[in-house]
């Protein structure tokens, strides 16, 4: 790579082929290039190989900050846009910020104010929002196995529907079920990026931040509570929402929950202060924010149970997360079972120095994995879903000890059942077997015995193994009235559905008098 002796260099390092890096920090005598000043980096000249390595060699913030605390020269002052006053490390985040799709619409004001809100640096808020697309699958295919009915988002936005329909929550203008996906056509132009279902209700997020909902217009309990006064049957632009940029969306017997691209984090219809530190009635559709600790604190992603909240938080410090309302079983995660009607932060995940990097939140029990692959579990332990060989309650997150040889990168809850995902693409599963949507079920459809038998510590999927594809998200059911069914979505796209299919919820019909399938089975939809 030589340069010219006079003049800025027109160098271009877009296309380097990978080679060893030599140890620059500890180097004495640095090169330059052109009439660069011994000692000098010519930022001027091209950023290109400098951003090259920064991105390209998966160096995370903390990589970025070694770097900027051991090399001189990375202190030096950039020469080039966007900001003239940015140390390397910093416009470098700052450009890999802005290739991120929920940061490119922000005015600069709006970025302002979520550099201070992430900590004062770009290395944070690149942190931020790349720990935010790897727990939620943001702008990526995706299956939600609500109650009854089921989502499927493609990865280019598209969103079908099947299953129970009683309410509208299918999108399609009826209220008759559907056994097969069908496309919703009237989001047509419309990229969806987040889905969330509950009982009779669904609700959809697109890349501009709009919140569209349609089936109950209430939040009472589940299906035998409050069902409001009217029914949506297609998608309907969520006005009181219309204010929040909003990325992700968390649904609980109760109430509602969404999450600002700036980290915010919005409830309605709780109907009780003493559960999330507001006032509202049961078919209140206004947002509250949350109020307490996380008003300050940006938050990654949300999760919602039966009755209570899990937000994973992304401060300076770390990864943590934070809980509130009702602690039943544990499942708050304090050691006690008292109830907090403010976000209160698990102080255990300290005492393990485990980064918290997934969060779930079953229907009486919770999950968490950590960057390092460990899972922990806490709460209601009924059937085994904490996956410690037996069925006690547990208030504080522990260590799932029989996955210690397994690097685990996604987890998912449901009504006592749950579900680990490694890195290699195996999946684990434990819990509650009901409805066969455990995934273990091999025996004959006359041996009903051993088709639903629990599993107190986790289990490999054999069935989902002989798919030969990697599995990279699982969803089930996660409502304390409906029977659970489970999808698995792997790397190409491909949806594996088995579980509960009596309101044609996983998208297949089934023969006579089947009501369920036993093992995992291709859904005709490409997600891809």
């Amino acid at each position: 790579m030589d340069a010219t002796t006079s003049g800025t260099p027109t160098i271009q390092y877009h296309n380097i082929t990978d080679q060893p890096i030599p140890n620059i920090a500890n180097r004495q005598t640095r090169h330059c290039f052109g009439d660069a000043t011994p000692g000098e980096f010519p930022l001027s000249a091209n950023p290109s190989i400098v951003l090259h390595v920064l991105t390209g060699c998966n160096l995370d913030p903390q990589d970025l900050a070694k770097l900027e605390a051991t090399c001189s020269f990375f202190r030096q002052p950039a020469h080039f846009a966007p900001d003239h006053e940015l140390c390397l490390s910093e416009l470098a985040a700052l450009d890999m910020c802005q290739k991120r799709a929920i940061f490119k619409p922000m005015a600069s004001e709006e970025r302002h104010q979520l550099k201070l809100r992430c900590g004062g640096s770009w290395k944070l808020v690149l942190r931020f929002l790349l720990a935010g697309e790897t727990c939620s699958r943001r702008e990526k295919s995706q299956a939600i196995a609500g109650p009854g009915h089921s989502i499927a988002v493609t990865a280019k936005g598209s969103v079908f529907t099947f299953g129970s329909n009683n309410s509208g929550q299918l999108g399609h203008g009826t209220t008759e079920e559907e056994s097969t996906p069908r496309i919703i056509r009237s989001l047509q132009g419309i990229r969806i990026i987040h889905a969330a279902a509950g009982a009779g209700r669904t609700m959809l997020i697109s890349d501009s931040g709009q919140v569209y909902a349609f089936g109950k217009d209430s939040f009472g309990e589940a299906e035998y509570g409050v069902q409001g006064s009217k029914q949506v049957n297609t998608p309907k632009l969520v006005e009181s929402l219309k204010d929040i940029f909003v990325v992700q969306a968390a649904i609980g017997n109760f109430f509602t929950a969404v999450l600002s691209r700036e980290g915010k984090v919005y409830t309605f219809s709780w109907g009780n202060e003493s559960k999330l530190g507001h006032q509202t009635d049961p078919t209140d559709l206004e947002p509250h924010p949350l109020l307490g600790p996380l008003e300050n604190i940006p938050v990654v992603q949300i999760a919602a149970g039966y009755c209570y909240l899990l937000a994973l938080a992304c401060q300076p410090s770390g990864m943590s997360v934070y809980s509130v309302g009702c602690g039943l079983g544990g499942k708050l995660g304090h050691g006690t079972k008292n109830d907090e009607k403010q976000p209160r932060l698990i102080e255990q995940f300290q005492t393990l120095n485990l980064q918290p990097m997934v969060v779930a939140a079953g229907a009486w029990h919770a999950a968490v994995v950590g960057t390092d692959g460990r899972v922990c579990t806490w709460g209601w332990g009924r059937y085994g879903c904490l996956g410690h060989g037996n069925e006690d309650c547990d208030s504080v997150p522990k260590v799932v000890e029989s996955l210690s040889n397994v690097k685990a990168i996604h987890v998912a809850t449901g009504d006592y059942t749950t579900f680990v995902v490694s890195s290699d693409g195996d999946v684990y599963s434990f819990g509650c077997g009901e409805s066969s949507s455990l995934g273990h079920n091999t025996a004959n459809a006359d041996e009903q015995g051993n088709r639903h038998a629990n599993v107190l510590s986790p289990k490999m999927v054999e069935s989902l193994k002989q798919i030969k594809e990697r599995v990279v998200q699982i969803s089930l059911t996660n409502s304390i009235y409906w029977n659970a069914h489970t999808f698995a979505l792997t790397e190409t796209g491909k949806l594996y559905a088995f579980g509960a299919g009596d309101k044609g919820q996983l998208g297949m019909e089934l023969v006579a008098n089947q009501t369920e399938r036993p093992t995992p089975e291709r859904v005709e939809l490409d997600l891809s």
